[in-house]
């Protein structure tokens, strides 16, 4: 079948990721210790019995859609940006709340439901003084995300395809962005990705550093800690010159350092905005993509682009939870 064209877009971005709501509660490092969670990182729970019995265990929580890519074209959405999300939910309560969330904010998310077990993902997020957090997921239904699922004129019609290193852990939804990368690059369009976390190099290394020796990334974003492990070296400018050039665009978070991109040879960098204080990291890194990819697909250059990724990053660390609480498009205007 001959895949259809559209030129220009009508989306500047289409996301597949994990659909999941977080809940997120405060809690002390005693308790992260005591739970033994490695603090500031994600680990999976593979079961609902898992996830019921360390919710027992939180505190009084907040309820809110999440996902990294989600959290990403939400962000997208709220600076003027056209989008779409692809992502599983099962038929329960909390697929409807995550379908309202992500509808309400005007993207297009079109994925049928799937029925029975397991229930919709959900994210355990405990949140330390220090505004540092610690999550626990539990994929649901988003780890059988099937290639069927596969909007393929959603994805032909977007300027980028974003996709996220977490997703790629279960093989459902694997073979799906797999599939998805092809649809993106027959149809002339970009592909970006997220790392996620190191624990996704640990096991899928050899695939990520596969797709950039193939050509087929041209937007890649990483923490320090996530570059250098696939990089597998033990500097941040050591693994920025072993993976550059396997990238047109290379954009690296460094926390309360900025960040850095280095767009075909050419290298910016922007420091971080400043706040009163930091209160709750969850969503930094998804926040920072927003502002970036909204400014590549408005035409902006790198700094300009890794700036309004600062403001966005800068804006969700300031509260509780992982979508905008202010206009996006007024901070940015500033």
């Amino acid at each position: 079948m001959t895949q259809p064209t559209y030129d220009p877009p009508r989306f500047d971005v289409v996301a597949i990721g994990n659909a999941i709501v977080d809940v997120l509660s405060q809690t002390d490092d005693a308790f992260i210790a005591q739970e033994g969670m490695a603090k500031g990182s994600m680990q999976l729970m593979f079961s609902p019995e898992e996830a019921d019995a360390l919710y027992a265990k939180m505190g009084p929580g907040v309820e809110a859609s999440g996902g990294s890519a989600a959290n990403t074209v939400a962000g997208i959405a709220a600076l003027g940006g056209t989008c779409g999300f692809i992502g599983q939910v099962a038929d329960d309560q909390l697929g409807e709340v995550f379908a309202h969330d992500v509808r309400s904010v005007g993207i297009r998310f079109d994925t049928p439901v799937r029925a029975g077990a397991p229930t919709t993902g959900r994210c355990l997020i405990f949140v330390t003084p220090d505004g540092q957090r610690t999550m626990n997921t539990f994929l649901g239904a988003g780890q059988f995300l099937p290639a069927a699922a596969i909007d393929r004129d959603l994805i032909a019609d977007a300027a980028i395809l974003y996709l996220e290193g977490y997703l790629w852990d279960p093989e459902e939804p694997r073979a799906a962005m797999r599939a998805a990368i092809e649809v993106a690059r027959k149809a002339g369009r970009k592909v970006a990705f997220t790392l996620s976390d190191v624990f996704c190099i640990s096991r899928h290394g050899d695939d990520f550093r596969r797709l950039l020796s193939d050509g087929l990334i041209d937007i890649l974003f990483a923490n320090e800690a996530e570059l250098t492990a696939l990089a597998e070296v033990e500097d941040l400018e050591g693994a920025v010159a072993r993976i550059s050039p396997q990238v047109a665009t290379l954009v690296v978070t460094r926390g309360a350092e900025g960040a850095i991109a280095i767009q075909h040879g050419a290298r910016a960098q922007v420091s971080a905005e400043p706040i009163e204080r930091v209160v709750d990291t969850t969503g930094a890194g998804d926040l920072f993509a927003a502002g970036f990819l909204h400014g590549q697909a408005q035409g902006k250059g790198l700094e300009a682009s890794l700036k309004l990724g600062a403001i966005c990053a800068a804006e969700i660390i300031s509260h509780v939870g992982a979508r905008p609480q202010v206009d996006l498009k007024t901070l940015a205007a500033r």
